[in-house]
Parts: C-alpha cells; sequence; structure tokens
C-alpha cells in the first residue's frame, strides 16, 4: 500500500494568541486600565473591580453574529451591561464606550511578538513555508495581526472568521495546506489550546502537533499521534530536530 506520509516537513502553521502574543497577560493590564477609568468616574473601587470581572465574564461566553452587529457595538454592550448589572442603575452608553475604548487600545499597544521569537521565526522561515492561523472574528484579529506586524514574518495569515469554518474544523486547516501548496501529511501545527490547535492539526492529518503547555493541561494517552509538549514557544526547533532526526532513523 502506497504511503502517503511525507518525508520531510515542509510547512509549519503557528497559533496567535497566547502562542506568539501574551494576550492574556495583555487582557489582565487592560482591565487594570480600565479599573482606573471606572474608579474615576463612578469612585467606588469595588464595583469597578466587579464591573471588570462581569465584563471579562460576558466575554468568554460571547456569541458573535456579524449579520447581526459588529464586534464593537458588542463588546460596548458587554460593557454597558455590567455596569447596570454591578451598579442596579441605567449605565451611560459614553462610559461604556470610553470603558471599551481603554480596553481595546490598552491590549493593541502592548502587544507584541517578543524579539527572541521574532528571530525564531526568520530562521526558520529559511527552511519552511510559515502560516498564522487563528481563531476569532475578522476585525479583532485583523488588529492585532496588524498591530504585532505578523505579517512580516508569515507567508501567510489565516483568520477563522474569513471561513465558514475556523479550528478544529479540517477544512481550515486544508484550506492553509492548499494556500502553502503542501499536504497535510509535510505540515506541523504548533498552539497552545489542545481543542482548537492540536486536535485539529490531528484530525486534519497533520504530520506532527507541538502543544505549547505551560500548565498542568493533559491530552487523552490514546490518541494515535499525541502532541510534542514543549514550555517556550523557543522549544519549537528543538523538536523539529527531534522529528526530522525520527525520519532519517
Amino acid at each position: 500500500m502506497e504511503s502517503h506520509e511525507c518525508d520531510t516537513v515542509k510547512a509549519i502553521m503557528f497559533d496567535l494568541d497566547n502562542t506568539l502574543i501574551d494576550t492574556a497577560g495583555v487582557g489582565v493590564l487592560a482591565l487594570e486600565k480600565v479599573t482606573e477609568l471606572l474608579q474615576s468616574r463612578l469612585g467606588a473601587e469595588e464595583n469597578a473591580a466587579d464591573i471588570c470581572r462581569t465584563f471579562s465574564v460576558k466575554l468568554l461566553k460571547e456569541e458573535f453574529d456579524p449579520s447581526k452587529t459588529t464586534i464593537d457595538d458588542l463588546r460596548i454592550s458587554h460593557w454597558e451591561e455590567a455596569i447596570q448589572e454591578v451598579k442596579g442603575t441605567g449605565a451611560s452608553r459614553s462610559l461604556a464606550e470610553e470603558c471599551y475604548l481603554m480596553w481595546k487600545c490598552t491590549r493593541l499597544q502592548h502587544l507584541a511578538i517578543a524579539e527572541p521569537v521574532r528571530n525564531m521565526l526568520v530562521k526558520l522561515r529559511k527552511v519552511y513555508k510559515l502560516l498564522l492561523l487563528t481563531n476569532g472574528d475578522t476585525q479583532t484579529q485583523r488588529e492585532k495581526v496588524n498591530a504585532v506586524g505578523a505579517e512580516a514574518w508569515f507567508d501567510a495569515v489565516v483568520i477563522g472568521g474569513d471561513y465558514k469554518e475556523q479550528k478544529p474544523a479540517p477544512s481550515i486547516f486544508l484550506t492553509c495546506c492548499k494556500i502553502l501548496d503542501v499536504k497535510p501529511s509535510c505540515c506541523i501545527m504548533v498552539g497552545d489550546s489542545f481543542d482548537t490547535d492540536i486536535q485539529g492539526g490531528i484530525n486534519a492529518g497533520f504530520k506532527a502537533t507541538i502543544w505549547l503547555c505551560t500548565s498542568d493541561k493533559k491530552f487523552k494517552e490514546e490518541l494515535i499521534s499525541p502532541p510534542y509538549l514543549i514550555n517556550s514557544i523557543l522549544d519549537v526547533p528543538k523538536i523539529l530536530n527531534i522529528i526530522n532526526k525520527k525520519k532519517s532513523n
């Protein structure tokens, strides 16, 4: 029976949020800034913190339909509702807009691909095709991509919101393969989410997956193709060496 496995790695796909950029860490900073803003407007420190926590819950549960509203209006509404729920009175739309702009701008201003990571991408790109694959609505993710100048380090950038299905659906991984003109069995997926990045890469038939796992997260031991685990994104080249040596042996 003919083998469809690729002899060498030809392409690497990277996730964006909390893989190449510290979205979570910057999110904490953004909420601190909004807390300060709310304290100056409302005067109650406890209320300000509660409003930010309530917003965070709404953001986590967010369901966005671009046919019904914009992502900006939706998130302004999150802030408006959070203020109203904590204060128990009608919220000012203008204050909600201030909170949203402070939160959004702080995130974008502080997001960055660290210099060591950029250097790694430059070296990898001399050998492999690189693609950035990120889930999320088009506007939000495009703003992040632009803020960190990601397109300079990749052969292609794919945002899930532009497509019918996002990670972990195999379709978007296969679309990325077509963009790079490579077979799935020649590709590696790198990301911090097991459910979207790793499981998606496995389901799409990728040669291997590399899981940036900085906590005690675990995966199912019975996986046919378990991921390689790393604690730092800078460990990707080491794993590539292991993968390449396996094939040569």
